[in-house]
């Protein structure tokens, strides 16, 4: 029996929602109510939620119909509903009407990979029925990819084969024909004998072997399947294989005697805080300007703009302060926000700050030459 070891439910398909559920098939007279879960297209029963072992399990790939079941529960508040999977049929009770119409929608959408229009749900529940359609397709789209698929060209594909001889002889690769794809093969007849079958995808999502009989198959893992089968496992597939360290470890060297040995490494998980790094703020040279080369001329105007409150800032530490040359930015990029009385009025008013410093100045100067005159 398939172990669901903890509520991620890392062994089964992703959860898309859960909650009680009372079953029964049409043959018993008794309903039985369950923890179930929708992973994936299928539904798990666990006698309980904290249960981790499940009861049975429900494949809806197979769907039919679902319909609601107006017949009267004992349960005065619970809804039923029927679903006829194959030759299947089988009842269930939700606790009341909403929660019926939730399930029946879950249902529809990983078995049709659609949301109904008929559905009779909140805005924010059709919203969530979305996301599971999108999730349910992207993982049916991984899981059709056979654990033999190798992202590599015909070369790659023999050396691969070559070097892991004893694992296997048979990959799925890439096809360099747009789209399609590759079975390479490897055998021994004195000496390695390399085989490469171009498979290549139909409009209706199979996948056809090109071959002089061509032979077409649901999907990749049968195209797999069929090449082992058809030479009776004399061609075995060559799963990929990732396997990572759990520990770090290092050869470590005696000073006394130059024996190496492996040893583990002592590791704190303890995250340092790493130093914040000191801003710096300087006024843009020309050499800096230069170095925007794929930048455009607002780049370098904002940098500019950017470390004007800077340089001010230096020349009012000044005990004789200088205005500094202005340098006039590009003039697709100067924008006009005030009058031309209040330009008028602030050059005014730094010409005649700038004339009390210069008479300042000549007036401590003019003292200094009269005390050495004196």
């Amino acid at each position: 029996m398939n172990m669901r070891p903890v509520r991620t439910m890392s062994q089964l398909p992703y959860c898309y929602y859960e909650g009680y559920l009372e079953k029964r098939s049409f043959k018993d007279k008794k309903s039985r109510k369950l923890w179930t879960c929708l992973c994936g297209s299928t539904l798990f029963f666990f006698n309980d939620k904290r249960d981790t072992e499940y009861l049975e399990k429900l494949d809806l790939s197979g769907l039919i119909e679902i319909t609601d079941d107006t017949s009267v529960d004992c349960n005065l508040h619970a809804a039923r509903l029927n679903l006829q999977i194959k030759d299947i049929h089988i009842g269930f009770s939700a606790p009341n009407a909403e929660a019926r119409e939730l399930w029946k929608g879950l249902i529809q959408s990983v078995s049709e990979l659609s949301v109904s229009s008929s559905l009779n749900l909140m805005p924010g529940q059709i919203l969530m029925l979305e996301d599971v359609v999108k999730k349910e397709k992207e993982r049916q789209k991984n899981m059709d990819m056979p654990d033999c698929f190798h992202p590599v060209s015909r070369t790659e594909a023999e050396l691969l084969l070559e070097r892991d001889a004893s694992r296997g002889n048979l990959l799925l690769r890439p096809s360099s024909y747009g789209c399609a794809f590759a079975i390479s093969t490897r055998e021994e007849l004195n000496g390695p004998i390399y085989k490469h079958y171009q498979v290549s995808r139909n409009p209706d999502d199979s996948f056809t072997i090109n071959l002089d009989k061509p032979v077409t198959c649901a999907s990749l893992p049968d195209i797999v399947r069929y090449f082992v089968d058809t030479t009776d496992g004399a061609l075995n597939s060559l799963s990929r294989e990732e396997t990572y360290e759990q520990n770090i470890s290092f050869v470590d060297v005696d000073n006394e005697n130059g024996e190496r040995t492996v040893r583990d490494a002592a590791v704190d998980v303890t995250m340092l805080d790493l130093p914040t790094k000191p801003a710096m703020t300087k006024a843009l040279s020309q050499e800096e300007e230069n170095t925007y080369v794929n930048n455009s001329e607002q780049r370098i105007f904002t940098d500019r703009r950017s470390s004007e409150p800077e340089i001010k800032a230096q020349v009012k530490s000044k005990k004789a302060p200088i205005p500094a040359r202005r340098k006039n930015p590009p003039s697709s990029q100067v924008s006009v926000t005030g009058s031309t009385h209040s330009k008028e009025t602030k050059m005014r008013s730094h010409m005649d700050h700038l004339g009390q410093t210069i008479s300042e100045l000549k007036q401590k100067f003019e003292d200094k030459r009269t005390r050495f005159a004196d």
